[in-house]
């Protein structure tokens, strides 16, 4: 060897990089999901193969807030902007402390 140290991973896309593709995928199709349909019947949200969730509506705090701190909503909910899932901070929270008692 030359003194270089070789890196075998070099060139391997990463779980971060594949996870980052995945999403941009699930993206692409939910948007040409939203274009097929006729323009007043386009909401801009829901799920891709009804499983993914999306939302491409312009954030509002009541969102955020539902979104990031819901005590009563599920642990896992969408995101407030794209594709995937956002975890719901005040669910865990309430999880957390049931589990206490």
């Amino acid at each position: 060897m030359d003194g270089k140290q070789v890196d075998r991973r070099k060139g391997m896309p990463t779980a971060r990089k594949i996870w980052s593709l995945v999403f941009a995928i699930i993206a692409v199709v939910a948007i040409i999901q939203q274009l097929r349909k006729p323009k007043d019947e386009r909401t801009w949200h829901g799920k891709v193969a009804d499983f993914v969730p999306y939302d491409f509506r312009m954030p509002t705090l009541e969102r955020v807030k539902s979104t990031y701190w819901n005590p009563d909503g599920p642990i896992l909910s969408g995101k407030v902007f794209g594709a995937g899932w956002a975890l719901n901070l005040g669910a865990l929270a309430r999880w957390f402390a049931q589990a206490d008692r």
